[in-house]
């Protein structure tokens, strides 16, 4: 199931557009298919139902097709992270609705890409006020490419856009409890936020945490892997070890767990930087395979090694 999901929301950043050499040939296949995002849109988002996973008394996981959500219910009204795909959204509200009588309150964006804001104008007619890092805000406005894909999105609709954005942070006391929303430096891209539940004990990293592949890292819009490891230290800087850590994509983890991710980080970036500094040229560098420790593992997600070693070498 989390390869399936994590299908579905590169297809959504990929918008059934032709993709880069380096995109994985499944991709490539399906992207053939169709130039509409609306039909992939239709017919992938608007079947996939939500399951809901309680995390703590009034906080649950939100599981569709596009990023992972988290709701937090109460008195104060809903609270909901990210809003995966415009055709999703009936299925999200349906998904609250089973779980929350509260009215709708706020809806707080990870970041920019489609996959977690694509949902942003239905839920806000839905009434949630919209928040998000001013970046998001900024990219979501003007439309933006997507290097790796050669992809560009159009300006988002006015009831889009956050209305409310912050710079490096904000906390907010809702439903009994105090979250915060914090920026990441520039990592996968350059508008990440987390949002830490301090009673719950649950810690949204949105896209700057792949659990079990290997992240994808907007070049276009500020990622990089120096970023992905900085974001990383600073989760782990908040995390204990009960807390519960929701990625961007893939299963909820624990501390442990990001760490072994942040290891891995580190040790292809290493690799890399090593092979960079001999004077090899990326492809030169891609063939002698630097991600090879960890591709059993990682590897079977939505980027390839290969895909995800250019990136690295690319952003050092």
């Amino acid at each position: 199931m989390r390869g399936a999901l994590d299908r579905r929301s590169f297809l959504g950043l990929c918008a059934f557009a032709g993709a880069a050499t380096l995109v994985p040939r499944w991709v490539r296949a399906q992207a053939a298919q169709s130039s509409n995002r609306t039909a992939q849109d239709t017919d992938e988002a608007a079947r996939t139902p939500v399951k809901v996973t309680k995390l703590y008394d009034n906080v649950y996981w939100l599981q569709g097709a596009g990023g992972n959500m988290l709701l937090q219910t109460g008195a104060d009204g809903d609270l909901l992270v990210d809003a995966s795909f415009p055709a999703a959204v009936p299925q999200v509200l349906k998904a609250i609705a089973a779980t929350s009588s509260d009215r709708p309150a706020t809806l707080i964006n990870t970041h920019w890409h489609f996959d977690h804001t694509g949902g942003n104008e239905g839920l806000h007619a839905a009434g949630f006020k919209i928040v998000a890092h001013e970046n998001t805000r900024i990219h979501l406005a003007r439309g933006e490419e997507i290097k790796l894909l050669h992809v560009t999105s159009q300006p988002a609709a006015a009831g889009a856009l956050p209305s409310i954005t912050i710079d490096k942070s904000a906390r907010l006391w809702t439903n009994g409890d105090s979250v915060d929303v914090i920026h990441f430096d520039p990592a996968h891209t350059d508008s990440d936020v987390y949002i830490h539940f301090h009673k719950a004990d649950v810690l949204h990293m949105g896209d700057t945490w792949f659990h079990g592949i290997y992240p994808f890292i907007d070049e276009g819009t500020g990622g990089g892997i120096g970023g992905m490891i900085a974001a990383c230290d600073k989760a782990l800087a908040v995390a204990g070890k009960d807390t519960k850590i929701v990625p961007g994509h893939g299963p909820v983890g624990t501390r442990a767990d990001l760490e072994k991710y942040r290891d891995m980080l580190v040790g292809v970036r290493e690799k890399v930087a090593m092979l960079k500094a001999k004077g090899l040229s990326e492809k030169e560098a891609l063939a002698q395979k630097p991600t090879a420790e960890w591709d059993s593992l990682m590897g079977a997600g939505i980027m390839t090694p290969e895909a995800f070693a250019g990136i690295v070498y690319r952003t050092l």
